[in-house]
């Protein structure tokens, strides 16, 4: 007989029903997905990055494929917090997974602004904090690179929310455990890392970029051993909850990220080709925890054994 399987998983205050989230960025403001999936069934839906105000994004062209991923230069485009409030949230809120929103500023003031307001609103288990956007020239990844900027923009925000707070960490950093710690110590509840990473492709007729901002952010299959190497750095470093994110397309992926040592992971690129592939992770990471006597999640985070 199989082993009974508990999913749920507690990262940083919020109680999640499996350990499966998406991605901010590749699951627009949920609806979009409905038709699609059941998404009750998710452990959390992160939303689209939101701003104080409406951002359009970089000019196109802003995406392109490369061999065994993506490269994106939208820019963070949003329809803005009062839209986000009025227009998206009252679906979002009917839901019975937990939503976590997204969030970034272009200075300190307007991210202790978003969360301040996002705080107050009912329907909302969290907030996750973008300090690592590769694709905007003011705020995002400027406050993500040094362990002191990270500390300076956490703490500001930790101030004025009582939120669960998670803050996504960049992979373009010299190391990530510095910023990692820096983040836990100003009083973040969990981190999820990596965004993605910078790179460019050219065409070579026209010899021109083929994204209009230059060079994109890199995602999808092609940065997962990055990703994961850098999660099993952070997990040995920090005492909060550690979330995966890179170039998981499948439960075994996911496992992998666990074993590592995080503690929920978050399925990004891989929604644009398969809607409802974090469906399947879920019942992938159930099926291996019953074949191998686990009952819960917990009994499998950070079992990696290196000499």
């Amino acid at each position: 007989m199989k082993t009974k399987v508990d999913l749920s998983v507690s990262i940083g205050g919020m109680r999640l029903k499996n350990p499966v989230m998406v991605a901010s960025g590749t699951f627009g403001y949920g609806e979009e997905y409905a038709p699609y999936l059941d998404l009750n069934m998710l452990g959390a839906i992160i939303t689209k990055g939101i701003s104080l105000n409406p951002a359009t994004g970089n000019p196109p062209p802003r995406i392109c494929e490369t061999p065994a991923g993506m490269l994106n230069a939208i820019g963070l485009q949003n329809c803005g917090l009062e839209a986000f409030i009025t227009e998206k949230l009252p679906f979002l809120a009917n839901l019975s997974t937990s939503i976590i929103v997204n969030f970034w500023g272009r200075s300190e003031g307007e991210y202790q602004e978003a969360a301040r307001r996002l705080s107050d609103l009912q329907g909302i288990a969290g907030l996750e904090m973008n300090i690592s956007c590769p694709n905007v020239k003011e705020g995002g990844i400027t406050f993500g690179c040094r362990p002191l900027d990270t500390s300076r923009i956490v703490s500001s925000v930790r101030k004025v929310t009582g939120l669960p707070l998670m803050v996504k960490l960049s992979p373009n950093v010299e190391d990530i455990r510095t910023i990692a710690r820096s983040a836990e110590e100003a009083g973040a509840d969990a981190v999820s890392l990596i965004n993605t990473i910078y790179g460019m492709a050219i065409d070579a007729e026209t010899r021109r970029p083929k994204l209009r901002n230059v060079t994109g952010g890199l995602s999808g299959p092609a940065i997962k051993p990055i990703a994961l190497r850098m999660v099993f750095e952070a997990a040995r470093t920090v005492k909060i909850p550690v979330v995966g994110v890179g170039g998981i397309t499948s439960a075994m992926d996911a496992l992998e990220f666990i074993i590592a040592g995080a503690q929920a992971v978050e399925v990004g690129t891989a929604n644009l080709i398969d809607p409802d592939v974090s469906l399947k992770i879920i019942a992938g990471i159930e099926q291996y925890l019953a074949e191998h006597g686990m009952s819960t999640i917990d009994q499998l985070v950070g079992t990696i054994e290196v000499d």
